[in-house]
């Protein structure tokens, strides 16, 4: 299957007086829909489980880590296969993707209707969905952890995500999640249109290597903290996230509630920490505080 993730035409540029025509080079956006294979050898069923607006490449991962963060299954070793409809199914259908779970997995599929998951137009968000973050995350509740990051480190994080950016080098148009070391190693990295995508193919991939809980690392967006990417991190058992931009208000809650580091504002060697500073190396804080 191709997995091209731009799309050259031409436009007409203007600046000022000045008008001629060019290329330009645009971020694909496609629908990926979603479907879990689940049940007993001989009873299987097919569900579709969502549709999500997102830039191909890395579907499998997506599918992966959008199941996991919603929690619908626990461990990597649920899913049995991962293929395309063109392939899995009887439908010739690329955007299509099918999850076939392990005969003996029960997906928690109550997750989905309680619809936690929430957008910045949601109505439902709040402690109710905290309090529902808790109850299927495979993480919360565990000791606390020791991880410190330095000052100086978290400069350069914005710096390396940039030069990673592939994408984004060539469209301007795409969000970028990277997963970091505690000493700034860049892990992992994955872009999409969707700043919810871009996480969940990052998580997925993680639960795929079996790296999850993902303590000791950092994670970085390269936009604004939202509360529905929190609750993500939250999942995965991530302790540290800073933004490029500002976090919600929701998010900050939600941070706070489970002592997660949230950083906002990540540029130009100055940061903002919202919450769980204890994690952050600052030269003269004691001074300052």
């Amino acid at each position: 299957m191709a997995t091209n993730s731009t799309h050259s035409i031409r436009v007409i540029k203007v600046n000022a007086a000045e008008i001629a025509s060019a290329t330009d080079v645009l971020a694909i956006e496609e629908p990926l829909e979603i479907r879990l294979e689940h049940g007993p050898e001989g009873q299987r069923q097919v569900q579709n489980i969502s549709v999500t607006m997102r830039t191909p490449g890395h579907d499998a991962e997506l599918a992966a880590g959008f199941l996991f963060t919603e929690g619908i299954i626990k461990n990597p070793e649920d899913i049995a296969s991962t293929q395309h409809c063109f392939i899995a199914c009887a439908e010739n259908k690329e955007n299509v993707i099918q999850v076939s779970l392990a005969p003996g997995i029960v997906p928690h599929l109550q997750n989905t209707e309680r619809n936690f998951y929430t957008t910045s137009s949601c109505g439902v968000c709040g402690k109710g969905s905290i309090d529902a973050i808790r109850t299927v995350s495979s993480f919360a509740g565990e000791p606390e952890d020791n991880d410190t990051i330095q000052a100086p480190i978290l400069y350069q994080l914005p710096l390396i995500l940039r030069k990673h950016q592939r994408v984004f080098e060539d469209t301007g148009g795409l969000h970028a999640s990277a997963l970091f070391s505690i000493v700034g190693e860049l892990l992992l990295l994955r872009e999409d249109v969707g700043r919810h995508n871009a996480l969940d193919k990052l998580i997925g991939a993680a639960l795929n290597y079996n790296w999850l809980p993902l303590k000791q690392t950092i994670l970085l967006l390269s936009g604004r903290a939202s509360f529905e990417l929190v609750q993500k991190a939250a999942m995965a058992g991530i302790n540290i996230i800073a933004a490029v931009g500002a976090p919600s208000s929701l998010a900050v809650e939600l941070a706070n509630e489970f002592n997660i580091t949230l950083i906002g504002f990540l540029r130009e060697e100055r940061f903002n920490v919202y919450t769980a500073a204890h994690r952050v190396q600052i030269p003269r804080y004691e001074d300052t505080y």
